[in-house]
């Protein structure tokens, strides 16, 4: 047997959700292919079996968050021995022949009923019996989601179960007691809708006690209205609403976005950029550098280059904030922002100032192909210190990003498009595009921004770097 466990995802990643099994037990799967799907705080990734053979043994259901190095499944890979066999419980083991089960027992109707007579085989003892305890046919008994699996100190379990950030995050913003929330997670995790259920009921057991209880005169009681009835075999009324929960990802993007418009002071300065030289180098080398590469040549990389340009210029938008210091980067590591089916994600360009625009396109490629297929690590979205994110690729014009924390600054690069211009009185056409360079005003003004973006403007405007 071979334990399953969850991974280390990261230096400061303790806990991950497992949203998706991609095997069911008893299939085959082989090493290194993807069997089940985590969302962490940081990414949300496939990983690979272990070992090959047949998964014997599911350990985590679908949507429980654990530990790392938990084991969250075993791998029967023929191998010797198996491990432990997932234990069975005790009742499951079929009883001695001199013990048959008791028949069940039916309360009599009066208070002391008669001890029933010795069945054949049995040798009946006294088992006193307090009132009220053991499972009475009419005794509800524990709910099923609060019952401690044996061997489990009661001590022990937690009785909200793990718990997610954002579990964490709406409880101490509310003052919510966890302890008194009831789960109807897997295994009795808590979630995000027991906790807005449970702010609820709080909220509307409080109501009618601060409302006044002023008398009022009797009034004539109306008879009851009664709604009409729907007549057998007409369709009911359909619904206004449709409820589905957010995913662990749009959780953390919705998490990360507001953090960020609390954190920094944003402002945005938008700049008309000529890119004609840019979009006749392009044009001319696209087809040699599809066949050369196998991957199609687009306008982001020689945006990049141009932000790497501007960022040696202006280091302190290169930076970040940490308290009432200023941290210059020795490194420039230009995030992506990537668009998922689902989300968004920044995978990042490490050290992207020794790359040329090859390089650049290079790696684009690779990282939003892997993010789109889940098979970034943690370390790849990472580090960064200055984020581009092309909208244009969508038709977008222009926008106002958000900065992704803790930067001071993202570039947004809008469509490239053919429009008439006015150069030395004559109409022409040029192919333009606008940078909107959102920056956070606690630390970088608006003349050293549009500084910037004049620095990213000339790069593009005077191309002359040969991209083959």
């Amino acid at each position: 047997m071979t334990d399953v466990l969850m991974p280390q995802m990261g230096e400061s990643i303790v806990e991950g959700t497992l949203t998706k099994w991609l095997k069911k037990p008893g299939e085959k799967v082989e090493r290194d292919e993807p069997l089940f799907e985590i969302s962490t705080d940081k990414v949300d990734t496939e990983i690979p079996s272990p070992a090959a053979g047949t998964l014997a043994d599911v350990m985590v259901q679908e949507g429980q968050t654990v530990g790392v190095n938990a084991i969250v499944a075993r791998i029967d890979d023929g191998g010797g021995t198996p491990a432990a066999a997932p234990a069975q419980p005790a009742a499951a083991a079929p009883p001695p022949p001199s013990a048959p089960p008791p028949a069940p027992r039916v309360p009599a109707p009066q208070t002391q009923a008669a001890p029933p007579a010795a069945a054949p085989g049995y040798a009946l003892e006294p088992q006193p019996e307090p009132a009220g305890a053991g499972p009475y046919p009419y005794s509800p008994g524990p709910a099923p989601e609060t019952i401690i699996p044996p061997g489990v100190p009661e001590e022990a379990k937690e009785p909200q179960g793990p718990l997610s950030p954002l579990v964490r995050r709406i409880a101490r913003e509310n003052n919510v007691d966890l302890s008194q929330v009831r789960g109807t997670g897997a295994g009795g995790r808590i979630t995000k809708d027991d906790v807005e259920s449970y702010i609820r009921q709080k909220t509307q057991a409080a109501a009618p006690e601060q409302a006044p209880a002023a008398p009022r005169p009797a009034a004539p009681v109306a008879p009851p209205r009664t709604e009409p009835a729907v007549p057998i075999g007409q369709a009911q009324p359909t619904a206004k609403t449709r409820v589905e929960p957010m995913s662990n990802m749009r959780q953390k993007i919705a998490e990360h976005m507001v953090l960020s418009k609390r954190t920094s002071a944003h402002v945005t300065t938008v700049h008309r950029v000529d890119m004609t030289r840019v979009a006749k180098m392009r044009a001319k080398h696209k087809e040699d550098f599809a066949a050369r590469y196998g991957m199609s040549l687009t306008f982001l990389p020689f945006v990049v280059r141009g932000a790497v340009e501007a960022l040696r210029q202006f280091p302190i938008v290169n930076a970040s904030i940490d308290g009432t210091n200023i941290l210059y980067h020795n490194e420039i590591n230009i995030g992506i922002a990537v668009a998922l089916e689902n989300g968004l994600i920044v995978p990042v360009i490490r050290n992207a100032d020794e790359r040329n625009v090859l390089g650049l396109q290079r790696s684009i490629v690779d990282l939003a192909s892997r993010a789109r297929a889940r098979q970034l690590k943690p370390d790849e979205i990472q580090g960064g210190t200055f984020s581009i994110t092309n909208f244009g690729s969508f038709g977008s014009i222009f926008a106002t990003p958000i900065i992704n924390q803790p930067q001071v600054a993202i570039l947004g690069v809008g469509a490239v498009e053919k429009v008439p211009v006015v150069i030395d009185d004559a109409i022409a056409i040029r192919s333009q595009a606008y940078l909107a360079l959102t920056f956070d005003h606690r630390l970088i003004d608006g003349a050293l921004a549009d500084q910037f973006t004049a620095k990213v403007k000339s790069v593009l405007e005077n191309w002359s770097e040969e991209v083959l």
